[in-house]
């Protein structure tokens, strides 16, 4: 597996850090996340902690970048309460960020080591349930049997 790594987007790290500090209080908000959009802009959301499995604060990121009108995101982060710092996602997070947006870079690490990869490179060898991912370079499809 060969990690590309791209410069470290240390706004949007301090984005998801404050919305942790400021917005997560008690135990059903533990998480913030924050995503730059194509254009710019960066979105933040919390997580909605619930025992029945309630989503991560990327997914909860999907739906108000939608919300706000950024379909298109270009680097995602997320970030602990507590001063716990960059928190890389989980499996399901993982796997919804690659299906939504298979060119994500997603900020990982800690200190000197934070780093941006390719969301590919964190799920290697994924699912594929999506249409457009069945697609080789030149456009053929691929067998599927």
């Amino acid at each position: 597996m060969t990690t590309q790594t791209q410069d470290v987007d240390h706004e949007l790290i301090e984005a998801a850090a404050h919305i942790a500090r400021t917005r997560c209080r008690g135990d059903n908000h533990t998480m913030a996340a924050a995503a730059r959009a194509q254009d710019g802009r960066i979105v933040t959301a919390v997580n909605a902690y619930h025992f029945t499995g309630g989503p991560c604060a990327e997914l909860v990121l999907l739906g108000t970048a939608a919300a706000q009108g950024a379909y298109e995101l270009d680097t995602i982060v997320a970030v602990g309460n507590r001063n716990r710092g960059v928190v890389p996602p989980c499996g399901r997070c993982r796997q919804v960020l690659l299906d939504y947006f298979p060119a994500l870079q997603v900020i990982v690490g800690a200190g000197k080591r934070l780093r941006a990869v390719s969301i590919t490179d964190l799920l290697p060898e994924s699912y594929i349930w999506a249409d457009h991912q069945l697609e080789t370079e030149e456009n053929e499809p691929l067998s599927t049997s």
